[in-house]
């Protein structure tokens, strides 16, 4: 079994930073893919950003292209979202999420984090 853990949410006025972090228990593999999601109230989860562990191959959103930045760190088995120049609309439930290969469901969370932005 996988455990994440997540760290980093918080309060932050618009157009400010946050660092999110996801410490994954275990080895982790070259196949797995790493997610962040995120929930706000009354909408349906999103992806937000993914990381292909092993190649490094990112993925990101239309909304948080060129404001985020997903990445890895081998020897702490952790994943990080750089979340700059936050808007309002970035207030959600963060979650990380891990998919033990490209195109497989992504069957391990963490409790997820709040990143709320206030304007």
């Amino acid at each position: 079994q996988v455990q994440l853990v997540e760290s980093g949410g918080g309060l932050v006025q618009a157009g400010g930073s946050l660092r999110l972090s996801c410490a994954a228990s275990g080895r982790t593999l070259s196949s797995y893919v790493m997610g962040w999601f995120r929930q706000a109230p009354g909408k349906e989860r999103e992806l937000v950003a993914r990381i292909n562990w092993g190649s490094g191959i990112t993925y990101y959103v239309d909304s948080v292209k060129g404001r985020f930045t997903i990445s890895r760190d081998n020897a702490k088995n952790t994943v990080y979202l750089q979340m700059n120049s936050l808007k309002p609309e970035d207030t959600a439930v963060y979650y990380c999420a891990c998919a033990v290969r490209s195109g497989a469901t992504y069957a391990y969370w963490g409790q997820g984090t709040q990143v709320t932005v206030s304007s």
